[in-house]
């Protein structure tokens, strides 16, 4: 409980955190924008007044005394010359005063006629070269006589491009805020869905193991009785009930171990042990077990390793019943020992059916079983395998799995040993 309650304390502060953040992030693009457009403003502000000198040169009056630029709207400027121009040289200034200020945008602009009280449309000048005339209606000013108006239509558009990169950032923290939701939501799932499958093995498992202690206890007591054993086909049949109530004994207590090394690590008690008559052993109790088995374990000597002997002893039983189950010929099953690159290698190969590629990848995960007819022919929970790898792990061994022309072979590498 007070594992789950930190969890759920780590995932809302990187919650909080992350979109902390992009509520940061959004107000410091907010307030870049409105930064670059007091200094775009400032920008046309200068250029309109060196214009506004430009035109007042070589002329016997003096510039206004108060300012002559006024902004009227976001985009919208109407500049007081107080004296007559020429539209052409205006416009000539405008680019050149734009282009030193470094005002990279498109412009339009409309001069007021004094004989038609008016505003007379100049030109739309493109910098990109990407639109013609737009031909916008430019109110006039009813206390300027000389005077002309400034538009920049794509003013929100040019501001954005300038601050691309905080926007691209904004973006960026959105998607991760994104991805860390929908990974906390799957977490969370993932958590409680196996929760559940834990509490479901455990409660089944434990259910099975009385009725099944019952069956073997009464199977075992009726297979002695001498009317059992006087009839082949009653003791047959008793046979069968035993041995499969044997079987499912096993599973049981396999997924009970897997459950229990779930909800807390395997404690392993390692210590140094000859590996070839472990092998040795195992082989044997196979071949008492299935007779068509042919198992041949090879080593030119003994090594010994520092492994736990119970754990061990059951990876090895697991391998070899593996290569039995997926079979379809008499099993050939070859053990053998041999160093590569300071490395002890524990090789298991058989002539079975192999496993496709695709699925090579997953025959050590949790409940899984390669779908073939084998599969199904054959009793298994998907635990073998899965229980192998996790034994490999805390002693800190690697496995793998390779297909072979005919079977498959798999190969757990062991760094730490002895030569006897």
């Amino acid at each position: 409980m007070v594992k789950k309650n930190r969890l759920n304390s780590i995932l809302f502060l990187g919650l909080f955190a992350t979109a902390g953040i992009l509520v940061a992030q959004l107000l410091w693009t907010r307030q870049a924008y409105t930064i670059e457009e007091k200094k775009f403003n400032q920008k046309v502000h200068i250029a309109l007044l060196e214009v506004v000198k430009k035109l007042y040169e070589g002329t016997n009056r003096e510039l206004p005394g108060e300012n002559p630029v006024h902004k009227i709207a976001n985009d919208y400027y109407v500049v007081n010359v107080d004296n007559d121009f020429d539209p052409e040289i205006l416009e000539f200034y405008l680019k050149a005063e734009f282009a030193r200020s470094g005002i990279t945008t498109d412009f339009e602009y409309a001069v007021y006629n004094c004989q038609s009280d008016e505003m007379v449309y100049g030109k739309y000048v493109s910098v990109t070269q990407g639109r013609k005339n737009s031909r916008v209606y430019f109110p006039k000013h009813k206390n300027l006589i000389y005077y002309f108006a400034i538009r920049f239509p794509n003013e929100t558009t040019y501001l954005f491009t300038s601050l691309k990169f905080w926007f691209g950032l904004s973006f960026a923290l959105v998607i991760i805020l994104l991805v860390y939701v929908y990974s906390i939501r799957t977490l969370l799932q993932q958590k409680k869905y196996s929760e559940l499958q834990r509490d479901f093995i455990n409660n089944m498992t434990h259910e099975f193991k009385t009725p099944l202690a019952s069956i073997l206890l009464a199977s075992n007591y009726i297979n002695r009785q001498e009317a059992i054993k006087g009839d082949p086909k009653l003791s047959k049949y008793a046979e069968i009930i035993i041995g499969q109530s044997s079987k499912l004994n096993e599973h049981i207590e396999k997924i009970l171990t897997i459950a229990k090394s779930d909800e807390s690590p395997l404690q392993l008690n390692p210590t140094r042990l000859s590996l070839l008559p472990l092998l040795q052993e195992a082989a044997e109790n196979i071949r008492l077990k299935h007779e068509e088995v042919d198992i041949r374990v090879e080593s030119g000597r003994d090594y010994r390793i520092k492994a736990d002997e119970f754990h061990l002893t059951n990876v090895v039983y697991n391998l070899l019943d593996n290569s039995i189950k997926y079979c379809e010929h008499p099993p050939v099953i070859v053990v053998s020992l041999s160093e590569h690159k300071g490395v002890l290698q524990l090789r298991v190969t058989d002539n079975g059916i192999g496993i496709p590629e695709k699925k090579l990848a997953h025959i050590f995960d949790k409940f899984y079983r390669v779908p073939n007819v084998k599969s199904n022919e054959t009793n298994g929970f998907g635990l073998g395998l899965y229980y192998v790898r996790k034994i490999c792990d805390l002693h800190r061994w690697k496995i793998k799995a390779e297909n072979l022309p005919e079977g498959l072979a798999l190969t757990i590498s062991i760094p730490d040993y002895e030569t006897s």
